[in-house]
């Protein structure tokens, strides 16, 4: 096993080609799809796709009908087969074949010297420029039968799979152009028989517009099939007669865009990219619809062809074709990250404005310490008040220091408190955990400084049983500011704790997430000057629970490891279900290069950070250790609160249903297949810069 091969986790990669066409030259038009099949075999893909009719050339209309044309395609399809030979990828060219008494326009599949089958199109427009039917037969009735072709008779069909059977996931399906455009089309069908990779060879010539018309059918048909839709279109070289051409190419996987080269382009272009095959097998698990669409076209579906070959894909290391976010829950495109902004601090806000409203507009009792979390939620508390035309002041704000409290977050709480115009008020809890201590005959009553977790939670237990008392003197509910982030770890103070509340809307919110949030709100105008000068001084603020006297400072990361390894790996094994050494794999790609990629809008460059593999398994092992065999019984028991993202929330009654008395053996003996001692990084992977 090489652990820094792709095909050893669950990708594949394709690609979609697209050059110079030499109209009604088929010689020369193989010769440039075996240079480009070279190509791709050098960079290890599985499959490459190319565009419709690309031995002839799409436009030559009538001439599709001469017979000296046809026999140099199939002279020309020989070339490509027996080129194929010693290549890797399977090759998905298009070419006009004889077959009884018509033409069609065919996909024809080949690999490692064979022809696999042939696809016809089944969709011929005969419209507006397009008058294909003059020349070609439409095929969409084609299924079951065979071709002849060089020498030999191979499936021909709408119905045929191509089935990698050393590449778990890697089925192939192969439509052509118009296909696509119509309400059902044959990949719909397929993707429900089990193709995951869709191939699309089209002609379509351009003309303004049709180019993000185009965009949008691939995008929508890889999120509607969970599957990867891979489009490649003529370009250059097809006749200019009356249209042009700009030889687009792109890979979308479920909804997400992989690769696309430039449009127009002079040369061979490839779009590139790994796609993830356990994503879209874990996605189709997961949304049972899907296959109870199957079985409701099972008529169709169920007598699919399936054609099996061997990949023999490399096993070495060929790096990654594919972004892998580093914040997975926060992504680095500064409009989308500021869409998602929006959208979930209105989430919390609407939701807890349903909760107030619903059970009779109790006020809000918050503890606010001046970190992330607790300031967050006090900013979504107060914008729902102002949205149910209720005075701030109806939110009953408590800072509670203890032994550890730090004059900063303390000033930073009694600033925001005052800048949003709360009910503020300090209630110190030193001297009743002190007695409570004491009562328990605890070491720390003697003076001996024994700061253990029983220290810890005395204080947060009485923080969490002031608020609920509290709520219930003064007509409340207290308001939770825990996050997603800490109830994956179980980093919180079960029952009379942080762990409660009576409602918590950070509950599906990142801890990564947490900070843009709170810049967004800044950014957006949501609150005054002096209520935003606050928050950006907190977000500057390192993250501590501030529990334990005596330290310069009470790291949380340094004791449980950094939120942003966590939460990547919270992400993947959410959404995803993906093995442990599959996470290290990416996480390695996502963070060993602090240079490398895009990092969301305004991150500190201080906090810019590169991770090493050994760090990276270390802190997954930990977290499997915690979230499977540990946390458990704390999120089995969490009070309500709304889910944010589309990522998953850890709520019993939602996303996540899982055993309290569960073992995290089977994850960490997935990561002990791999001996990590010896596993040498790449050389790509570079030290940190200063």
């Amino acid at each position: 096993m090489n652990f820094w091969s792709l095909y050893q986790h669950g990708f594949a990669r394709i690609a979609a080609c697209t050059g110079h066409a030499a109209i009604a030259d088929p010689r020369a038009n193989a010769a440039a799809v075996l240079r480009q099949a070279r190509r791709c075999a050098d960079d290890g893909a599985a499959v490459a796709v190319f565009p419709e009719l690309c031995l002839c050339g799409y436009s030559i209309e009538d001439l599709l009908l001469q017979d000296a044309l046809l026999d140099d395609v199939e002279q020309a399809l020989a070339t490509v087969v027996a080129g194929s030979a010693d290549l890797l990828p399977v090759l998905v060219v298009g070419a006009p074949l004889r077959h009884r008494n018509r033409i069609y326009n065919c996909a024809v599949v080949v690999h490692r010297g064979r022809i696999l089958g042939v696809a016809p199109k089944s969709y011929l427009p005969t419209y507006r420029e397009f008058y294909e039917r003059r020349q070609l037969a439409p095929g969409d009735d084609e299924r079951g039968g065979t071709i002849r072709v060089g020498g030999a008779y191979v499936p021909f069909g709408t119905d045929l799979l191509f089935e990698a059977e050393d590449v778990p996931g890697l089925v192939l399906h192969a439509e052509i152009c118009e296909d696509m455009w119509v309400p059902v089309p044959p990949s719909a069908e397929a993707a429900l028989a089990g193709a995951t990779v869709l191939a699309n060879l089209s002609g379509s010539p351009i003309t303004v517009g049709r180019a993000e018309d185009r965009r949008l059918l691939c995008r929508s048909a890889s999120a509607r099939y969970l599957g990867a839709y891979v489009y490649a279109a003529a370009g250059l070289g097809e006749s200019s007669t009356d249209l042009s051409w700009d030889g687009q190419t792109m890979i979308y996987e479920n909804g997400v865009l992989l690769a696309e080269t430039d449009r127009f382009p002079q040369g061979d272009r490839y779009a590139v990219a790994d796609v993830d095959l356990d994503l879209l097998r874990q996605e189709r698990a997961r949304m049972g619809t899907f296959d109870e669409n199957r079985r409701t076209h099972a008529a169709r579906t169920g007598d699919f062809r399936r054609v099996a070959f061997r990949l023999d894909p490399p096993l070495t290391d060929l790096g990654l074709r594919r972004r892998v976010e580093r914040f997975p829950f926060v992504p680095a495109d500064p409009n989308r990250l500021a869409q998602d902004c929006y959208e979930a601090y209105n989430i919390q806000v609407s939701a807890l404005q349903q909760r107030l409203t619903a059970i009779g507009g109790p006020k809000v009792v918050i503890g606010v310490s001046g970190g992330l979390d607790s300031t967050h939620a006090l900013i979504v508390a107060a914008r729902a008040m102002d949205r149910m035309g209720r005075p701030r002041s109806d939110i009953l704000a408590f800072t509670m220091p203890g032994f550890a409290t730090g004059d900063h977050t303390k000033d930073n709480a009694h600033r925001l408190m005052r800048a949003l115009g709360v009910t503020a008020a300090e209630l110190d809890i030193t001297e009743t955990a002190r007695l409570m201590l004491k009562e328990m005959g605890h070491p720390f009553a003697e003076g001996e400084p024994v700061y253990d977790v029983t220290f810890e939670n005395v204080q947060a237990g009485l923080r969490t049983d002031y608020l609920f008392r509290l709520a219930n003197q003064r007509g409340g509910i207290v308001l939770g500011t825990g996050d997603l982030s800490e109830l994956a770890l179980g980093w919180c103070t079960y029952g009379v704790g942080d762990q409660m509340s009576h409602y918590n809307v950070n509950s599906g919110v990142p801890k990564t997430l947490i900070q843009h949030l709170i810049r967004w709100v800044i950014s957006t105008g949501q609150f005054d000057e002096d209520a935003n000068a606050t928050l950006a001084a907190i977000l500057d603020t390192e993250i501590s629970p501030e529990l334990v006297p005596g330290e310069e400072l009470q790291s949380t990361e340094s004791k449980i490891g950094p939120y942003a390894l966590h939460d990547f790996t919270l992400f993947h094994v959410l959404r995803h279900g993906f093995r442990p050494s599959k996470i290290a794999f990416l996480a390695w790609h996502a963070w060993h290069d602090r240079e490398s990629g895009a990092w969301p809008p305004n991150f500190p460059d201080a906090k810019r950070v590169r991770y090493d593999l050994p760090e990276i398994w270390h802190w997954l092992e930990y977290f499997c250790r915690r979230f499977f065999a540990f946390a458990q019984f704390k999120r089995s028991a969490m009070p309500n609160g709304p889910k944010v993202l589309a990522g998953g929330s850890l709520s019993p009654r939602g996303d996540w249903r899982a055993p309290s008395d569960g073992s995290a053996e089977v994850w960490l003996r997935d990561l002990a297949r791999w001996d990590v001692g010896s596993i040498k990084e790449p050389e790509t992977a570079e030290p940190e810069k200063a």
